[in-house]
Parts: structure tokens; C-alpha cells; sequence
């Protein structure tokens, strides 16, 4: 596979995470640790059926240390993600969840050898006026900080330093990604029936957010970021996702489940200009 092919795959879960707050907001009253169990049971099979019928049964098999980096990133990143959906206005709680490109650019100046640049403290200070925004009470929700929003922030923290660090793991499999996204429907299961009350009877609607979220955005999405992030132009990846916060808001706002507003519309476009300026030249190094 050439390194554009796989810069293009990469994409694909850039177009996929989109829809992920519509679907999860469509997901409506499903508890977020039965939402994780469900999505995960349907990606993690999705994944595996793709190996098996293009004959890479072999490849399915993750390391035990990638098995427990997933943990770490793809359980609880959703866990914290959909809990903050479903406790904060969505439209917000998505946003502050996108400062994970940021996050990305930062973290990866952080290891060895990247050295941090003003450029970064300023792309940084972008992004915390943004999320300022969100919180304030400008949107007119006047909620201030919430529940929602700090776990918001934590999706973002996990999720930006599962990314960075998934770099060294190039030599696994991204066919792995599928018996480690079923693994990590074990615990959030037992955490599941310890925590929360099984909702049996879904909606139409809630179903709709429920397949779509497990074969698109918290399914089919992981596998193609991960060859992306191992195979493809990661810099390129990067830029690329910025775009992802535009792209999932916008797509709240047409189906009705965020009012459009400056405010949102600025926080929005605070965001995205601070990863850009924090990869300002990123590419060239």
C-alpha cells in the first residue's frame, strides 16, 4: 500500500467522524456505557468480517500492548465522548471534544526531539479562548461549565494522546483494531450492568444513531484512522482533521439538533485556526 493510498484511507475517518455527534445525539436515551458496548459489539464485527473476507484472518491479532493502548483510547475516549454528548448541549460538548487535533500538534512537540515552538503556546491559547466561548453561557444555554464539558475536554486528552502515541505501534496489524474495539466492549459491559439500567425499548431513531455510530463513526472509522496514522502522511492527516469540528457541527445544525449561532460559529472557527497556526510548518518537519 502506497503512502497516498493510505493518506486517502485516512481521510475516509475524517468524513465518517462527521456524523458522530449527530449519531450520537440520535442515540437520544441509551445510556452511554450500554452505547459503547453496543457500537463496539457492531464495529468491532464489522472489522473482523472486512479481514476474513479479504483473506487477512492472520492479521487479527493484537500485541498485548496495543490491546491495552486501544483500551486506553478507543474505550475511553468513547465512553467520556458520549457521556459528554449526553450530559452537555451537543453541539458544544462536540467542539471542546475537537480540540483533540490541537492537543495532537502539542503532544507531538512534547517527545523527544520535537521541541516546543511559541507557535504552539499560541495555537493553544486559540483554543482555550474557544472552549471559553462555549462554556460562558454564550450560546444562550447560560449553563456555564458543566459535567459534560470536562469530560468533553478529558475525550479530548485521551484521544489526541492515543493518536500520538499508536505511532509506535506501525508493525501491528490494522486489522487488530477489531478484536481490540470487541475487547473493549468487555468492560464498558460489566461497568454497564454495574452502573447503569439496560434500556431495552429503542426508537427508530435511536437505533438509526445506534448502527450508525457502530458502523461508521465508532466502527469502520477506527480501522481507517489507523491505517492513516501508520501507513499514510500523518502531518497531512493532521491538518486534514481540523476540518472534522466545521464538518460534525455543521452537520448538528442542518439536522436540527444545534441552533446556528456567531458564537458557535466562532468557536468553531477559533478552533480550527489554532491547530492551524499550532501546525504552522508542521509539514516541513
Amino acid at each position: 500500500m502506497t503512502t497516498r493510498t493510505a493518506t486517502l484511507i485516512g481521510f475516509c475517518a475524517i468524513l465518517l467522524w462527521s456524523t458522530l455527534a449527530l449519531f450520537t445525539a440520535m442515540s437520544g436515551r441509551v445510556p452511554p456505557l450500554q452505547l459503547v458496548v453496543m457500537t463496539f459489539a457492531i464495529g468491532g464485527l464489522l472489522i473482523l468480517a472486512i479481514a476474513v473476507l479479504r483473506g487477512q484472518a492472520s492479521r487479527i491479532w493484537p500485541t498485548p500492548a496495543s490491546f491495552t493502548l486501544g483500551l486506553y483510547g478507543l474505550f475511553g475516549d468513547s465512553t467520556l465522548y458520549y457521556a459528554a454528548v449526553k450530559t452537555a448541549p451537543a453541539a458544544e460538548a462536540n467542539l471542546i471534544h475537537y480540540l483533540w487535533p490541537l492537543l495532537i500538534v502539542l503532544f507531538a512537540a512534547l517527545l523527544p526531539g520535537g521541541g516546543l515552538k511559541p507557535r504552539h503556546l499560541v495555537g493553544a491559547l486559540i483554543g482555550l479562548v474557544a472552549t471559553a466561548l462555549l462554556v460562558s453561557g454564550g450560546l444562550g444555554t447560560g449553563s456555564g461549565l458543566a459535567l459534560g464539558h470536562v469530560l468533553a475536554i478529558l475525550g479530548a486528552f485521551v484521544w489526541a494522546s492515543y493518536s500520538v502515541v499508536s505511532r509506535r505501534f506501525s508493525n501491528v496489524p490494522s486489522e487488530s483494531i477489531g478484536l481490540t474495539v470487541l475487547g473493549c466492549a468487555v468492560p464498558a459491559l460489566v461497568l454497564h450492568i454495574v452502573f447503569e439500567t439496560t434500556l431495552w425499548s429503542l426508537t427508530t431513531a435511536e437505533w438509526v444513531g445506534v448502527l450508525g455510530l457502530g458502523l461508521g463513526s465508532m466502527g469502520l472509522a477506527f480501522a481507517v484512522w489507523d491505517i492513516g496514522m501508520k501507513r499514510g502522511d500523518v502531518a497531512l492527516l493532521g491538518v486534514a482533521s481540523y476540518a472534522a469540528p466545521v464538518l460534525s457541527t455543521l452537520t448538528l445544525v442542518i439536522f436540527g439538533y444545534a441552533q446556528p449561532s456567531w458564537l458557535l460559529a466562532a468557536a468553531c472557527a477559533l478552533i480550527v485556526v489554532g491547530a492551524l497556526v499550532a501546525s504552522w510548518g508542521g509539514r516541513k518537519a
